[in-house]
């Protein structure tokens, strides 16, 4: 029999980027407030502390930080009718775990998405007509604009202290930043983290052959800040262990560095770690959450009641939550019918080493998750006309390095051995003359692109897997070698030695040992119709009115940028909504 606890006002299930942030609304809001994380507690010290945290083997290949995939992973299959079978080692995403989630072991890259982005069928169909969208692209607007946003992109950015260079002052184009990017209010709370070498490089071969290349917006502060809660970030050194890795300087914007030093000292708030959320309970009419149910660290079955119960984890976990506990209808590919599991979509990524003799001195580990790089932005989203190339998204071309560590990052020319004698001296010869040109690619969402409940394979609790049914499609395909081709002039002008070139071809699967990216999207999606989406505007249920649910699950399709900027953006747009409407009359916000 459950353990049952007292009544609070909310429960929060998952403790990263939008727990952090729900917890601070609703507290400030008055309301007594549960989070429940399914990992352990951790902070800045002593778990992220020098020398331990820089340990490649550690963290960055045994996956310190991440989900243990033996008790509960995904599993994957190309296609409908294809048997999946379950990922059990970490590659091509990383799942976090813990107090912080994913927000610890990210890079810190930062964007906000264009205007057109969150408008994307509207402003396709418009500028190319109804029939330029192939009929199984199954892409939706957000049903919220740049504009409604802008002000939460603002407040999440200060936030974080973020790194960079406005190029859209209310509407006035800026000089020295983003030509493309949709109008800012105001500057970003910190200037840009200084270039390193390689991405000077990038930049000055962007520009001679046309482009536009400004600093990457950084999470990784540029100088000692005081954000808005009172939270002071020290200045990034650079270290070149952002990626996998807690940051031991208090320099790049985590949970831990920018919320919870405040959060965790209210009197009306409580943490729980070690609580795996097993469900979400509801009335019998099914249309109210009660709270919800977990193992705690004792291994106990515990009942949370709660006014409210707030969806936090990561965007696979809060799929299948919500496919758990019955809450909205699951998606059919078939017919189309249902919403919880639509539009899983993912990202698409080229990758270029760049190779020069010894007369180019490069420091591989003079460098940041996201802070000293160089980006290129005329083909991401919209920012070109895609008329006479057929495919619909974008990505943006980033020049510099993220570190140097010599496991993962350590590069050879093409045709070098994969080992022995010739592959040793190839390693010494180029370790310190390589950089790294990407491209960081967007992935349209279609009707056969999705996820369900496994119908094979369980967790440790018992309880059935999440199963993802997913592949590229011609459209990526299109918009990864249109982009490719874009960098590969940028690398020539670069003049180096020699490179080598990674690239997704048409032919290529889905392939789960190649990293990419933690960029998962969809399966809890919002927007304007209950019946083509989750949840409303406000990341409110359609189904259940005192269930929302935040993070990258609500994303309709991938945009071409990292997701954490408009992810926090919504968490504080919706925080707003339930402040000052849902708690004043209890209801849904959107007549469906």
């Amino acid at each position: 029999m459950a353990i049952k606890k007292k009544p609070v006002d909310a429960v929060i299930i998952g403790f990263g980027w939008t727990g952090a942030i729900m917890g601070m609304e609703l507290t400030d809001a008055g309301l007594d407030v549960v989070a429940l994380e399914r990992g352990a507690y951790r902070d800045t010290s002593p778990d992220f502390t020098y020398p331990k945290i820089v340990d490649e083997l550690a963290y960055g290949i045994r996956g310190e930080l991440f989900q243990r995939l033996a008790d509960n992973t995904v599993t994957v299959r190309h296609n409908i009718g294809d048997t999946a079978l379950p990922y059990r080692q970490y590659n091509s995403f990383l799942l976090g775990d813990g107090v912080g989630g994913a927000g610890v072991h990210w890079n810190g890259q930062h964007y906000r998405p264009s205007p057109e982005d969150l408008m994307l069928r509207t402003h396709m169909e418009s500028r190319y007509g109804r029939n330029f969208l192939p009929k199984d692209m199954t892409i939706q607007d957000y049903g919220i604009t740049y504009d409604e946003l802008e002000p939460f992109f603002d407040q999440f950015e200060r936030i974080c202290g973020t790194s960079g260079k406005a190029g859209n002052l209310n509407g006035t184009i800026v000089p020295g930043g983003n030509p493309f990017e949709g109008r800012r209010s105001r500057e970003y709370p910190n200037p840009a983290v200084a270039d390193t070498y390689p991405a000077t490089l990038f930049a000055k071969a962007a520009q001679e052959v046309g482009y536009h290349p400004f600093p990457q917006p950084s999470a990784n502060a540029s100088r000692p800040y005081t954000n808005p809660y009172g939270v002071r970030l020290g200045p990034c050194n650079l270290c070149g262990f952002c990626e996998r890795f807690g940051c031991f300087l208090y320099s790049k914007a985590m949970p831990q560095t920018t919320i919870l030093p405040v959060l965790l000292k209210r009197k009306n708030f409580e943490l729980r770690t070690r609580s795996e959320v097993l469900k979400i309970n509801l009335d019998s009419t099914g249309k109210r959450a009660t709270g919800v149910t977990y193992v705690d660290a004792q291994g106990q079955e515990v009942e949370q009641p709660a006014n409210m119960v707030i969806v936090a984890a990561f965007q696979f976990h809060n799929v299948r939550l919500m496919l758990l506990s019955g809450i909205g209808k699951p998606y059919d590919p078939v017919s189309g019918e249902g919403t919880i599991g639509k539009n899983f979509a993912y990202q698409m990524m080229s990758s270029m080493s760049v190779f020069f003799d010894k007369d180019v001195p490069i420091n591989p580990f003079i460098a940041a998750g996201s802070g000293g790089s160089q980006i290129v932005d005329d083909f991401n989203s919209d920012h070109f006309d895609h008329g006479p190339h057929g495919f619909a998204g974008g990505a943006y071309i980033i020049g510099g390095q993220t570190g140097g560590r010599p496991i993962q990052q350590l590069s050879v020319p093409p045709g070098t051995p994969a080992w022995g004698a010739q592959w040793k001296r190839a390693a010494k010869d180029s370790y310190l003359h390589t950089t790294n040109v990407v491209t960081h690619g967007s992935v349209m969402s279609y009707r056969d692109r999705y996820l369900d409940l496994d119908p094979t394979y369980r967790d440790s609790y018992g309880q059935p897997l999440l199963r993802m049914t997913f592949d590229w499609h011609d459209n990526e395909y299109k918009m990864t070698r249109f982009v490719t081709d874009r960098a590969l002039e940028i690398v020539k002008a670069m003049n180096p030695k020699t490179h080598s070139l990674l690239i997704r071809q048409p032919g290529d699967h889905y392939d789960v040992r190649q990293y990419q990216t933690t960029h998962t999207t969809g399966g809890v999606i919002l927007g304007t119709d209950p019946k083509t989406s989750a949840v409303n505007r406000y990341l409110q249920s359609w189904d259940v009115h005192n269930v929302f649910v935040t993070g990258s699950s609500a994303f309709p399709q991938n945009i071409g940028y990292n997701p954490t900027g408009l992810v926090g953006a919504l968490a504080y747009w919706s925080a707003k909504a339930i402040r000052e409407q849902y708690l004043r009359n209890p209801g849904p916000l959107v007549s469906a």
